[in-house]
Parts: C-alpha cells; structure tokens; sequence
C-alpha cells in the first residue's frame, strides 16, 4: 500500500480489495484513518446495507411482532388491541396503522425504535412524553420522527455510494468495527440530539426539518471530532440514560 506524504491531505483513495485508507487534516495535524476491511468488518456493512433495503411489510409474521415488541417496551402496563388500532396515535404515528408510516425508514426505523425503547428506556420515555423543558404547542410526533431520524441517518452515511463524498461514512465504519450496534446507537445519540436542539430553540412542527439539518450537522462533527474511535465516544452520548 501507498502511504501519502505527511505534509499533504488527499481525497479517499482505495488501493486494492479490501483496503480503504483516508487521510485527513485535524487541527493542523494530518491524521489517517486506515481501515483494514476484513471479512467481518465487511460482513457487518453488508449487513446494515441489508436492513436498511428491507421495506415494512405488514404481512410479515417478524415485522408483526417487531410492532408488538415496540408497542409493549413503550407502554408495558397496556394491552394492545391490534396492530391496527386508534391506540397508536398516541405513540406519534400519523394514523391508526402504523405500516403507513414507514416508507421512508423501512423495517430498521421499527428496529431502531424497538432498540431506543429497550436499551435507554429512561431516556425513550422521556423523549416519548416529551418531558422537560418549555415545549411548542404544536409539537413533533414521536414515532414519525423517529422514521425521519432513521432516512435522515442513512443519507448521512451514505450507504447507497460507491465513493462517499465526506469522511463521515469511513470514519463510521471504524465505530462498526467496535460495535456492530452503532448505527442503531448512533440513532438513539441522534434522538436525543434532536430533542434537546428543539427544546434550545422552541421549535414548532413547522420547524421540524431545519432541526433535523442542525441536528445531522452536529452528528457529523461528532463523528468526526479527534479522538472520537466510538459511539459511546460522541459528546452527545452521553444525553442517553
């Protein structure tokens, strides 16, 4: 492999199978990013590339109990009526049929909500009843939001490039290289990033998309910030409780 000079910063080069090697400038000092992709680093992309392919589908027994899974982790104490069912207005979803509402995310956005709800339930309730802080009156409904931050993460990574245009995706290689979970880690940090700006600002829901730019913006420093090899790494993990 080629190593680049010191005192230079080049674009992404990929040099032979299996090797990605990007050389970037932090703070007036030239770092590098060498990520070795073996096979189990490329079994784990290829498998996040494979979820976030995966469309809801309502007639699916999993994607079934995924919804149930979901429902009972945000309200354990209430019996669900169906999957279809006025009851799911009050997660956020915009109608009595959740399905509807997935478009954007697919079956990960579901599973990114199931996980948010059994690994940080605190925080998940939290964010779900919108507690703390002055709110709007008009305010962002939780689960289609939740979608929203699923599309708005995949476009961030850009998973459908051949070539990323920003350093964002091989850095966040390396951290699914530490943890095959960091993506859905990196949605519930982007969660509550998310919460936290719309509370800075009194956002309305009229406000939501500009406050999911701020909050792609932040996530993206983070990410890249020196010294930063981890999810649990980011500022804003440690929001999550």
């Amino acid at each position: 492999m080629v190593v680049p000079d010191e005192s230079s910063c080049v674009a992404p080069t990929w040099m032979g199978k299996g090797i990605t090697c990007v050389c970037f400038k932090r703070k007036g000092i030239v770092e590098r990013i060498c990520i070795n992709l073996t096979p189990q680093k490329e079994e784990r992309m290829r498998r996040l590339k494979h979820r976030t392919k995966v469309s809801f589908d309502a007639s699916r027994v999993e994607h079934q109990e995924a919804l149930r899974a979901l429902w009972f982790a945000t309200y354990p104490d209430q019996d669900l009526h169906g999957l279809v069912s006025d009851q799911w207005k009050e997660m956020g979803w915009q109608g009595k049929d959740p399905s509807t509402d997935f478009r954007g995310g697919g079956f990960i956005s579901l599973e990114n909500l199931v996980f948010f709800a059994k690994t940080f339930p605190i925080s998940f309730q939290h964010v779900l009843k919108k507690q703390g802080g002055k709110r709007a009156t008009w305010e962002y409904p939780f689960a289609v939001a939740g979608v929203n931050i699923t599309f708005m993460i995949m476009q961030m990574l850009e998973l459908d490039s051949t070539k990323p245009r920003s350093f964002v995706r091989p850095v966040f290689m390396q951290m699914l290289s530490e943890n095959e979970w960091a993506f859905d880690l990196l949605y519930c940090v982007a969660f509550m990033v998310m919460d936290k700006q719309w509370l800075e600002r009194n956002a309305s829901y009229m406000e939501f998309n500009d406050i999911l730019k701020c909050t792609r913006a932040q996530l993206e420093k983070e990410i890249l910030m020196d010294n930063v090899i981890r999810i649990e790494g980011m500022p804003s993990y440690s929001l999550l409780c």
